[in-house]
């Protein structure tokens, strides 16, 4: 997790490639002029409001979804060609599973549709949360069907984990297990994992990338290190004047006043003044004022933009 995959000359060592890619529906732009890369073996956080176009992009690279515009590559290889077909997993929200066939049935099910399914890594999923392989999946607890589905997902041997809300239905208890299994199972393999997710918290301890959408357009990719220590968050007194005039040579996300005290998440383009209390923000606080701010320019860290290689703003 916390090392970096230093990414090749080749375009496989790019998990996720999106160039220009949108979808519209009738009713508008679900997901517009996207464009990104997500390295191999990195556990990718997916972020946004209800209807910034997360569902939309993991349809995408599902082949569930057509785009409109551009196109989207999975491991140098364009989404639509049959053979990405094994390399990706997907689990939903809604983890459809039959619920009279038993947990043993379920997954020799999967054992049939893969060719390369790993038996071994699925029952070790299901039996270290001793769910009964004799069970009925219709009888069991939400956080044992979601265990029986990753297993399903691992049991697949993915190089690509995509995931769909797939622990929002869970106690606290059951989605830190989720959650230590994903981590455990994902660093063990090398696999690329995205997973879209409300929790900000969670993603804080599980994810070393993210991606954060608003609006249908990328407002935020590439490494968390790199993300959040590229703002600061500046407390100061209001004095004569505006205090966005103040920090007028840097980029203000978001800034609030109270009383005679404003506090601001800025984006740095020098030194800050000196009689300022200047913290570096933490990730959540960063997230919420990007996406309390849709209009702000889009942020990428190295690499993640395919046109440009260096963090900036456009």
């Amino acid at each position: 997790m916390a090392d970096a995959f230093t990414p090749g000359g080749t375009s496989g060592a790019w998990a996720l490639e999106a160039r220009g890619l949108g979808k519209r529906y009738r009713r508008g732009w679900a997901l517009r002029d996207c464009s990104f890369r997500l390295p191999a073996g990195r556990i990718c956080g997916l972020v946004g409001p209800n209807g910034a176009g997360k569902s939309t992009l993991l349809g995408l690279a599902t082949r569930q979804v057509q785009p409109t515009d551009g196109e989207l590559r999975l491991f140098g290889v364009p989404v639509d060609d049959p053979s990405v077909m094994p390399r990706f997993a997907f689990l939903g929200q809604d983890k459809p599973l039959f619920k009279r066939f038993t947990v043993a049935e379920t997954l020799r099910l999967g054992s049939e549709l893969n060719p390369d399914w790993d038996m071994a890594a699925a029952e070790r999923i299901v039996r270290s949360g001793q769910v009964p392989m004799n069970a009925r999946v219709g009888t069991l607890s939400g956080g044992q069907r979601t265990r029986v589905a990753f297993a399903l997902a691992f049991g697949k041997r993915p190089d690509l984990l995509l995931l769909d809300e797939p622990m929002s239905d869970l106690d606290p208890l059951a989605r830190h297990d989720m959650s230590t299994l994903l981590m455990s199972e994902a660093v063990e393999r090398g696999t690329t994992v995205v997973m879209s997710s409300h929790m900000l918290s969670e993603l804080e301890d599980m994810c070393d990338y993210l991606l954060v959408l608003a609006d249908g357009k990328i407002r935020m990719a590439g490494d968390a290190d790199a993300l959040v220590p590229a703002h600061a968050l500046v407390t100061g007194l209001v004095t004569d004047g505006n205090p966005a005039d103040l920090l007028a040579p840097h980029t203000v996300i978001e800034i609030r006043v109270q009383g005679r005290q404003f506090q601001a998440l800025v984006r740095t383009n020098g030194p800050l003044g000196a009689d300022w209390v200047v913290a570096e923000p933490s990730l959540e606080e960063v997230l919420l004022a990007h996406l309390r701010s849709p209009d702000m320019p889009p942020l990428y860290t190295p690499g993640a933009r395919i046109e440009a290689e260096g963090i900036h703003s456009s």
